[in-house]
C-alpha cells in the first residue's frame, strides 16, 4: 500500500503543502523513480537516499520505488524533499507509530545521513499552521526560526538515525523550547549627532522617516551623503511584530545559512552597487526570488552614485516606488513581492563632483553634465519627494564640539508622528503619508485658503504634474504631523515646495 509523507514547496514568498507518495513494485531491484516535475535536485535525490540509508545501517526495499510529488502540475526545485522521500520509502515496510496527516517533514540529506539546513523555512511552517497541522520536523539549524510561528510543535532533526528513533519511540526528540526574540541590535547605524551641519539634510531625513518620503541628495565629494543615508535607519519606528515576521520571511528564502538570531528586529538597510543588474534589484531568475528592492521592505534602499545605474534598470523602480510590490511573471505563473521601502539615493551634480562648487574648478564640458543627469528620467525623479542640494561642510563646523540631536530624540518624534497617521487611517500602522490614495488626500489633506493659493501659484510657476501635486500635499501633511498640527498650514505647504526637484 502507498505510504503519504506531508512536506512543503517554496513558491515565491509563501510554500505550498506537497503529498510525498511512495509505492513499490516491479522489477529494477534497488531502482527510484521520482515524478512529479522534479528538477535536477529533486531527481539527484535518490542517490542522497540510497547512501543516507547505507550509512545508518538501514535497509532498502528490495523492488523498485515510484516516487510522486503531488500536486504534480507543480515545478519542484531543492533538495528539501530528501528527508521526506526517505520516510515514505522506509514506512512501506515499517511500521512507524505516528499520524503522518499532522506532521510536515523538511530537510534535505548529506550523503552519511546528517540533515541539513534548508531556506525558506519560515514560509514551510506558516504553510503548515495554514493548514492545520501539529508539528514540524526540520533540521535542528533551523529549529529556531520555525519556532517563531505559533501554534506548531517543533522537532529538530540533526540525523536520519534519530528521526527514525523517534518514528518508531524508541528515543523522542524533545520539542524546540520558545526563545526570547530579542531587542533591536544597540549602534548598528551611525547616530545623527556625529554629524556636523548639514542642519537642511538632517530635517529632510527626519521628514522622509515620518512619512516613507523618498529622498536624493546631491552634493559634492566629502559633503557626507553615504553617512546620513546611513542614519535613516536608525531613526525609524521600531518594526512591529508582524513586520519582523514578514521582513525575516523574505530574508529568509536567500540566506544560505540560518542565523543566530532568527527574528530581524532592525529596519533593513540595502545598499547596492551600482553595476547591479535589473534581475538582482527588483528580483526574478529562473525560480524567482526576490531583489534588493523585496530585500529591503519596511527599511531603506541606498542608491549611491544614482546617475551611474543603468538607466533601464532604474526604470523598474517605477512600479515598487508607487504601489509597494513587484510582479514577477514566469510561464507558470505570476509572483509578487512586496517592496514598500523607502528610496535614499545620492549624487554628484557632475561627472567630476564639483559642478558650481566655490573654489573647485568643475572638469566636466555641459555635454558631459547634461549625459550624466540624462540616466535619471523624469517620471523616476518624479517620484522623489525630497530633493536635497548638500554644500561642503566647513572646517569650522567640524572642529566644533558642539553636538546637535541624537538619531534617538529624532525617532521619537517619528514614532509619534507615525502614530498620528495610523490613528488617522484607522490603525493602519502600515501605510504611512506616502502611500496614501489620490481619494485619502482628499479626505486627510486639508489645506486652508492661503494655503491653496500658495499651491495653486506653485502648481503654475513650476509646472507641477498631477502626480507632483498630490505628493507635494502628502508631504506637507507629513511636516504638518511633525508640528502636529491637524490640518496643512501655508508654512507646511511652502517647505514641502522647497524640497521638489532641482534636475526638472
Amino acid at each position: 500500500m502507498p505510504t503519504r509523507i506531508l512536506s512543503a514547496a517554496p513558491s515565491g514568498l509563501d510554500a505550498v503543502i506537497i503529498s510525498v507518495e511512495a509505492d513499490s513494485g516491479g522489477g529494477d531491484f534497488g531502482q527510484i523513480t521520482i515524478v512529479g516535475l522534479p528538477d535536477a535536485a529533486v531527481s539527484e535525490s535518490r542517490e542522497r537516499v540510497k547512501s543516507a540509508l547505507r550509512h545508518c545501517g538501514l535497509p532498502f526495499p528490495r523492488r523498485r520505488i515510484t516516487v510522486n510529488l503531488a500536486p504534480a502540475e507543480l515545478k519542484k526545485h531543492g533538495p528539501v524533499y530528501d528527508l521526506p522521500i526517505t520516510i515514505a520509502i522506509l514506512a512501506l515496510q515499517n511500521n512507524f507509530l505516528i499520524n503522518f496527516t499532522e506532521c510536515l517533514l523538511i530537510g534535505e540529506l548529506s550523503l552519511d545521513g546528517r540533515v541539513k539546513p534548508s531556506p525558506s523555512i519560515l514560509a514551510m511552517a506558516m504553510a503548515a499552521r495554514d493548514n492545520n497541522l501539529k508539528a514540524l520536523f526540520v533540521p535542528t539549524e533551523n529549529a529556531t526560526e520555525a519556532r517563531l510561528i505559533e501554534g506548531l510543535t517543533i522537532y529538530p532533526v540533526s540525523n536520519l538515525r534519530e528521526l527514525i528513533n523517534h518514528l518508531t519511540k524508541k528515543r523522542l526528540i524533545s520539542p524546540a523550547k520558545e526563545e526570547k526574540s530579542g531587542l533591536p541590535s544597540a549602534g548598528l547605524f551611525p547616530d545623527l549627532s556625529e554629524i556636523r551641519d548639514q542642519n537642511q539634510a538632517k530635517r529632510a531625513l527626519e521628514i522622509a522617516a515620518a512619512g516613507g518620503h523618498n529622498l536624493l541628495l546631491s552634493g559634492p565629494p566629502g559633503s557626507g551623503k553615504t553617512y546620513l543615508a546611513k542614519t535613516l535607519p536608525g531613526i525609524l519606528p521600531a518594526l512591529s511584530l508582524t513586520e519582523r515576521l514578514e521582513v525575516t520571511k523574505i530574508h529568509g528564502i536567500v540566506r544560505k545559512q540560518p542565523e543566530v538570531r532568527p527574528l530581524i528586529m532592525d529596519r533593513p538597510f540595502r545598499s547596492p552597487h551600482h553595476s547591479i543588474s535589473a534581475t538582482a534589484l527588483i528580483g526574478g531568475g529562473a525560480w524567482p526570488r526576490p531583489g534588493e528592492i523585496s530585500l529591503a521592505h519596511r527599511g531603506v534602499l541606498f542608491l549611491d552614485e544614482f546617475p551611474e545605474f543603468s538607466r533601464p534598470v532604474l526604470e523598474n523602480l517605477r512600479q515598487p516606488l508607487e504601489e509597494g510590490y513587484i510582479n514577477i511573471d514566469r510561464g507558470f505563473g505570476r509572483l509578487r513581492f512586496p517592496a514598500d521601502f523607502i528610496l535614499l539615493a545620492a549624487m554628484n551634480p557632475c561627472p567630476c563632483g564639483y559642478y558650481g562648487q566655490p573654489g573647485k574648478n568643475c572638469r566636466c564640458t555641459p555635454r558631459q553634465i547634461i549625459n550624466y543627469r540624462r540616466h535619471l528620467s523624469g517620471p523616476i525623479i518624479d517620484r522623489i519627494d525630497l530633493h536635497i542640494s548638500l554644500p561642503r561642510v566647513r572646517i569650522e563646523k567640524l572642529e566644533s564640539t558642539e553636538i546637535g540631536e541624537n538619531s534617538t530624540t529624532v525617532r521619537r518624534r517619528v514614532t509619534e508622528a507615525r502614530t498620528r497617521q495610523s490613528i488617522r487611517l484607522k490603525n493602519n500602522c502600515f501605510l504611512a503619508n506616502a502611500g496614501l490614495t489620490n481619494q485619502m488626500v482628499k479626505d486627510f489633506c486639508r489645506i486652508d485658503q492661503a494655503g491653496r493659493r500658495l499651491l495653486t501659484a506653485a502648481a503654475e510657476r513650476l509646472n507641477l504634474s498631477a502626480r507632483s501635486y498630490f505628493r507635494v500635499l502628502k508631504l506637507a501633511r507629513t511636516i504638518a504631523d511633525l508640528a502636529t498640527e491637524k490640518d496643512i498650514l501655508a508654512g507646511h505647504l511652502a517647505e514641502a515646495l522647497q524640497y521638489r526637484p532641482k534636475l526638472e
